[in-house]
C-alpha cells in the first residue's frame, strides 16, 4: 500500500524538477569574423560580462556559428536589474586580432522578458591587419627560431637549445 504512494510523490518530484522557473537575465549575441571564410568555425571564444555595481563576472563560451548566451551577473541582495553591461571578447583557441572599437559592446535590452543582446557587433579577424600599429611592430623582429646545434648524443648534453644563447647574470657590478 505504501510502495504506489511512494512512486506516485517520487514521478511527481521529479516531474517539478524538471520544470525549471528561472527569472535569470539572459544576454544572446554573436562574434563574426571579418576575414574568414565562410566554413570557419568560431566555437571555443571566450566573451567576458561584467556589470556596474556587481562584482561578478559572467563568461560565456561561442558555439560552432559564432553564438553566445549567457546569464548577466546579478548581486543576490539586490532585486533591481543591473544596469550599464558591457561584453567583452575576451579570448580564444587561436590568436585572433581586433581594434579596440570592435571587443567591447554595451548590452541592451530587447523587446523579450528578460533578454538582452550586445549593441555593436563583436568582430575580429585571424590575420593581422598592417594598418594596426602593433602588427607593423611585431614584424620588424627576426625569428624566435631555437638554435640547435647537432651535438652527439655519446657526449650526454643536453640539447644545445635549452643553453645557446646563455646570458650569464652577473650581480654586484654597477
Amino acid at each position: 500500500m505504501a510502495l504506489p504512494k511512494f512512486i506516485t510523490a517520487l514521478v511527481f518530484v521529479l516531474t517539478l524538477a524538471r520544470i525549471e522557473l528561472s527569472t535569470a537575465q539572459v544576454v544572446k549575441g554573436k562574434v563574426s569574423c571579418i576575414d574568414c571564410k565562410h566554413k570557419d568555425a568560431f566555437s571555443g571564444i571566450k566573451i567576458l560580462v561584467k556589470c556596474d555595481r556587481v562584482k561578478k563576472l559572467a563568461m560565456a563560451t561561442t558555439e560552432e556559428d559564432g553564438s553566445f548566451e549567457v546569464e548577466l551577473p546579478s548581486d543576490t541582495s539586490k532585486s533591481s536589474p543591473p544596469l550599464n553591461c558591457h561584453a567583452k571578447l575576451f579570448a580564444a583557441p587561436t590568436q585572433l586580432y581586433a581594434s579596440r572599437k570592435n571587443v567591447v559592446s554595451k548590452i541592451i535590452k530587447t523587446k523579450e522578458l528578460n533578454s538582452y543582446t550586445i549593441s555593436t557587433p563583436l568582430s575580429f579577424s585571424t590575420s593581422c591587419p598592417f594598418t594596426y600599429e602593433k602588427c607593423r611592430s611585431m614584424s620588424k623582429f627576426g625569428s624566435s627560431k631555437n638554435i640547435n646545434l647537432n651535438l652527439p648524443p655519446e657526449w650526454g648534453l643536453a640539447p644545445a637549445s635549452l643553453y645557446i644563447p646563455y646570458y650569464p647574470i652577473i650581480s654586484g657590478i654597477p
